[in-house]
């Protein structure tokens, strides 16, 4: 979940490494350093706890300039956030390394290391790897050599940018588990953890695979795969600006993916509906010849993407008849497992390098090869790594709490629903009113939007709360569930969701006059039900919240019952527009209690360790 960039150039490197800091912070903000060769080969380094901008305040009052550096902002995996464990690690004055990622037996290296004589002024993990390579570089004379017997020492996860002054002229860089980029420019090169950390300086990128060493120099760059052999590894250009990562007039990133999902759900059906039909083209080569294959779905996830997995079940289901089950990766990757013969194995995330939803892809590809990837970065490790993908086209999510992504997430599911459906019972007339339904949401959530005032007035009265619930039926119970996510997330709320029939088991004894309820009720056939829970809340002295269609009839709730109209909608695209109003909710509440709303306190935006 830490952020690393490094560049080696014929120019200063400082202001470029602290611009990509600030791209990647949503990877981590614990605590952020520097280090960079100056002009005597000396490491000139700086590491301050808290955001990028304690970094940045700190090097304006000292000289650190370099054309070869490292830099890192952390989420803290091992030991607390401190100056003493943060990024860059250096080792006798000679070797430094940012590492994204866990080095899992570092207990075992430590012991050893420490028998031969090193010492240690952190509690991470990633000291353990710096004082390996200095280890070998020792006996080896070689910086890449070096890396290349210490990183076989390694279990776990990482991505590491290693420079030394023994060496002055390149940079190192390896992948294993988690992601690295090469940015490519004229006479220069540079590393990050994502592509949009170096848009400033180069739109042109290398996509480290499993294993890969890159040896990186100014004028030159070789990589070698996880044999040891030079493999050539293709440049992508990026269609991304660097404008594309600004806030621009916004206050915060999330109100701006909030307001970016019209475009985005327009984005995401482009070229892949013709006359009201869906072309198979749009999962990738081959995809015909799988989706024919397929008799049953088993999609796995983690956090918003499991929601979003979870409103795919009501839909594979009832829609294309089709048998699904959904799992969090976390809980998937650790149990013995039966995939039925015919299973497309779908999995889902916005990064495409999230830990647990990778090593059960990776785990999966050695029982079957029908495996789908619904994600947001064609070049990401779960896209690359799938037979089958489909794009959610959503551009950079920079708020942690994801918005756009989800949405996106939904119609890509969507798509994937009357893929299967028309091999079976779904009719065109049918696909072709859903895809109807599907464009005209974009209209739908602009009036959303514009009429907001009323949700803003709602979160005035969760500014001193501390606990809430969310109820839903059917395809809204896993929409109250992303809500109550939400809220979490920004607003540091206690918030559980239920389906609404639930609350008599068990729940409904939480309800007090300090237990606030929302509600979210579409025009799906559970009106009736969930109205009598509403009641049910009511007559126990429950504060209710109610996000309703603007055809549903509320009066006989009356006037305690606090009512939002949401615009019209069928039932099955309502989980994308209900999601909407509840992202603006958490987004108030959050900025009325003055929390963090892009970077919430102990959250990164992208999970690639465990």
């Amino acid at each position: 979940m830490c952020g690393i960039v490094g560049a080696v150039a014929e120019r200063n490197v400082t202001p470029i490494l602290l611009e990509g800091l600030r791209r990647l912070e949503y990877r981590g903000y614990d605590s952020a350093g520097i280090a960079v060769l100056d002009k005597d080969d000396c490491i000139s380094r700086v590491r301050r706890v808290g955001k990028v901008k304690e970094l940045a305040d700190a090097l304006q009052k000292t000289e650190v300039r370099g054309v070869l550096g490292v830099a890192h902002t952390r989420w803290a995996t091992h030991g607390e956030p401190s100056e003493q464990n943060a990024h860059p690690h250096v080792c006798n004055k000679s070797v430094v390394i940012v590492h994204n990622g866990i080095i899992e037996n570092h207990s075992q290296l430590r012991e050893l290391q420490s028998q031969n004589g090193f010492s240690f002024t952190s509690q991470t993990d990633t000291e353990v790897a710096v004082h390996q390579v200095e280890y070998y570089l020792k006996q080896q004379g070689n910086l890449l050599e070096a890396v290349r017997l210490a990183v076989a020492d390694f279990e776990g996860a990482y991505a590491l940018g290693v420079m030394s002054n023994s060496e002055n002229d390149h940079l190192i860089a390896t992948r294993r588990g988690s992601p690295l980029v090469i940015g490519v420019g004229i006479g220069e090169y540079f590393i990050a953890s994502d592509a949009a950390a170096l848009l400033p300086v180069t739109r042109r990128f290398i996509y480290l695979e499993e294993g890969d060493i890159a040896d990186i120099r100014t004028d030159s760059l070789v990589i070698y795969n996880d044999k040891g052999e030079v493999v050539e590894r293709e440049i992508k250009e990026s269609e991304l600006s660097a404008d594309a990562t600004a806030k621009g007039e916004y206050r915060h990133y999330m109100l701006k993916e909030i307001h970016e999902q019209q475009s985005c759900l327009v984005d995401i059906l482009e070229g892949r509906i013709v006359d009201g039909q869906l072309l198979d083209s749009a999962f990738g080569v081959g995809a015909e010849k799988i989706l024919d294959q397929v008799k049953a779905v088993q999609i796995i996830a983690c956090g918003t993407s499991y929601h979003a997995g979870l409103v795919a079940r009501y839909w594979i289901e009832a829609i294309a008849g089709v048998p699904c089950r959904v799992e969090v990766a976390s809980e998937y990757r650790y149990r013995k497992t039966v995939l039925l013969d015919g299973t497309l194995v779908v999995t889902i995330s916005q990064s495409g390098e999230t830990a647990d939803t990778l090593a059960a892809l990776r785990a999966i590809k050695e029982v079957t090869d029908l495996t789908l990837a619904v994600c947001n970065v064609p070049e990401s490790s779960l896209v690359r790594e799938s037979e089958l993908k489909l794009m959610t086209r959503a551009g950079p999510e920079i708020g942690v709490a994801s918005t756009k992504a989800f949405t996106t997430q939904l119609v890509a599911l969507l798509m994937l629903v009357v893929a299967l459906g028309k091999r079976r019972d779904l009719s065109a007339d049918k696909i072709r009113a859903l895809f109807q339904q599907a464009q005209a949401l974009p209209a739908l959530i602009e009036r959303v939007l514009q009429d907001k005032t009323a949700i803003e007035d709602w979160a005035h009265e969760f500014e001193d709360l501390d606990n809430a619930i969310f109820i839903g039926r059917g395809t809204l119970f896993p929409i109250a569930l992303e809500g109550a996510l939400k809220l979490k997330e920004i607003s540091y709320i206690h918030a559980d969701a239920y389906p609404a029939g639930e609350l008599k088991h068990g729940p409904i004894a939480l309800i007090d006059q300090d237990m606030p309820t929302i509600a979210i009720i579409s025009m799906d056939g559970f009106e009736g039900k969930i109205k009598s829970n509403i009641q049910e809340i009511m007559a126990r002295g429950g504060k209710v919240f109610l996000f309703a269609d603007e055809r549903l009839d509320v009066s006989d709730l009356g006037e305690d019952c606090r009512v939002i109209k949401v615009p019209a909608v069928e039932a099955e695209l309502a989980p994308v527009l209900f999601a909407v109003p509840l992202q603006l909710f958490s987004y108030f509440v959050a900025v009325h209690k003055g929390t963090d709303v892009d970077q919430p306190r102990n959250l990164a935006k992208s999970v690639t360790v465990e």
